[in-house]
């Protein structure tokens, strides 16, 4: 009975969440600035407790959906304070199409269960891997209107952003970099602790998920040595941030959607 009215307030508030980020999708520009906090606030507590359903759950579950939906919360998080000092940011729209299409795919593919944690380590390795998640994809959400930016000012446009092209590249990668640092911190964690994490016997392994990791961990330390070093800045830095996050994705987001969706190995 509590698991079944855990899922009812779990899907009421998931519902909830859809709604409002799907009317602030679309009727962003109709809407006063106050009506758009207001929205954007119900939609994120709305969305925090659809994930805490699934977290906090007995047993709770976790799998590619929730991460993604976890990131788009964080990423979401990031824009909220962030709009805050820099109010001139414009991606209400954009922002909460992608939060209504994260909270509807997770609950299409709510996850496997996990009935016993296997270390305390655990959740904080997850921690830290999803916090990454959120920073990198705040920097591919900036690393997108700078490219928007600098196309309308090539073309004699305006910034729609509203906001500086110099310092959409700094916040980029301030983002990166945190970004990096947790992502180091995950895949140290994981080494150290493979056996403590995972369980006697199940130490680091070189499995997709690990490949795919470590090759975005090296395309992104690249990324702030050739910035530092080289001067990349523009078109190819962001090119090489998005192939970062493309590998990034694919090493739990990917792989957890192959075993879960196309392996069916729950």
């Amino acid at each position: 009975m509590i698991l079944a009215l855990s899922t009812l307030w779990g899907l009421a508030a998931a519902a909830g969440a859809v709604t409002a980020y799907a009317v602030l999708a679309l009727a962003a520009p109709r809407l006063g600035s106050g009506t758009i906090r207001g929205l954007l606030l119900a939609a994120w507590l709305l969305h925090a407790l659809a994930l805490a359903e699934g977290l906090l759950g007995e047993p709770p579950r976790f799998g590619f959906a929730p991460a993604i939906s976890m990131t788009v919360w964080l990423m979401l998080t990031v824009y909220a304070i962030e709009s805050r000092l820099l109010p001139q940011l414009q991606a209400h729209w954009a922002l909460a199409g992608l939060g209504s299409a994260a909270v509807i795919l997770s609950l299409i593919f709510p996850g496997a269960s996990y009935p016993a944690i296997a270390s305390p380590w655990l959740p904080l390795h997850w921690a830290l891997g999803i916090a990454s998640y959120g920073l990198f994809a705040a920097a591919v959400v900036h690393g997108w209107l700078m490219t928007r930016s600098e196309r309308a000012i090539r073309l004699a446009g305006q910034t729609y952003v509203g906001v500086p092209l110099l310092t959409l590249e700094r916040l980029t990668f301030r983002f990166v970099e945190a970004g990096f640092a947790l992502l180091s911190a995950t895949l140290l964690v994981g080494w150290l602790f493979a056996e403590t994490l995972y369980g006697p016997g199940l130490a680091w392994k070189w499995n997709h998920k690990t490949v795919f990791s470590v090759l975005a961990w090296l395309t992104f330390a690249g990324l702030l040595v050739g910035r530092a070093r080289l001067g990349w800045r523009g078109r190819k830095a962001i090119r090489v941030l998005y192939l970062g996050a493309g590998l990034l994705l694919l090493g739990y987001a990917g792989s957890s959607f192959v075993l879960e969706v196309i392996l069916r190995r729950a």
